[in-house]
Parts: C-alpha cells; structure tokens; sequence
C-alpha cells in the first residue's frame, strides 16, 4: 500500500520535476523535506506540497498564491503522463526510504530559470540543476 505522503511527494515530482534528471527530481524533493523540518514550514510532507492561501471559507486555493505552483495554476492536477507518474511514485518511496544522500544542503526553495523571483536575493544560492536553481537562508 501506498502512503499519502508518498503520493504527495510524487505529485510534487511529478508536476514540478518531471521532465528533469533524477538529480534535479531529488533535489524538488528535498526542498519539500527540508521544509518539513523547518519550524517555518508546515509538519507534513502534505501539507507542505499543499500550502497555500485559501478562499474564505473554502478549501479551494487563491490561483497563483501556492507554495509550488502547479497546485493553483488552474490546470488539472490529475497526472497524465502515467509513466512518468509511476516513476514519481517510485522514486519518492526511495528516497522517504533514505536511499539517496541529500543534493542540495539544506534547500528550502528553488526557481525555474524561466522566472525571476523577487525573493532570490534574499537567499543564499546552492545548487543549478538543469533548470532549477536552488538556494537556502543566507
């Protein structure tokens, strides 16, 4: 049987990290684990991938208003791409397993590289991988 926080993390794989190298996959998980341990973050890794700021009296979230954006853009969240999805899942029971070292020392964000948040320069940059570049409090 599957864990919930298993799904979770795959669906954060699989919408934040699909098309990368397993490198960059672990290293969007990693960032959603961190968070976990951060007193900051929520305690779960569910409620993490799913933090967001919600309508009044709804559980629905503010588009664009989400800790990852693929939660709020507006799409469907249903995976389509079965393989990949399945890959998701698998990789994140390995790595809720401990299978693999940590790839980002301690990352708490990341960016693709087609954007330019204003809270990078707030941030201590550790890791480009592919296209996500990762950074961790200064």
């Amino acid at each position: 049987m599957i864990s919930v926080a298993i799904i979770c993390l795959a669906l954060n794989i699989y919408h934040e990290a699909r098309n990368q190298p397993v490198a960059g996959q672990i290293a969007v998980s990693e960032v959603v684990l961190n968070r976990v341990k951060d007193t900051k973050y929520p305690n779960t890794i569910c409620e993490v991938v799913y933090q967001a700021k919600y309508k009044k009296g709804s559980n629905l979230p503010i588009r664009n208003q989400c800790q990852f954006s693929w939660y709020c853009d507006g799409k469907s969240d249903k995976p389509t791409d079965v393989d990949a999805y399945r890959w998701a899942l698998t990789l994140s029971g390995r790595i809720l397993s401990g299978e693999f070292a940590p790839v980002t020392d301690g990352a708490l964000n990341y960016h693709s590289t087609k954007v330019n948040p204003k809270w990078k320069t707030k941030k201590k940059k550790i890791a480009l991988i592919e296209d996500h570049v990762f950074y961790k409090r200064k």
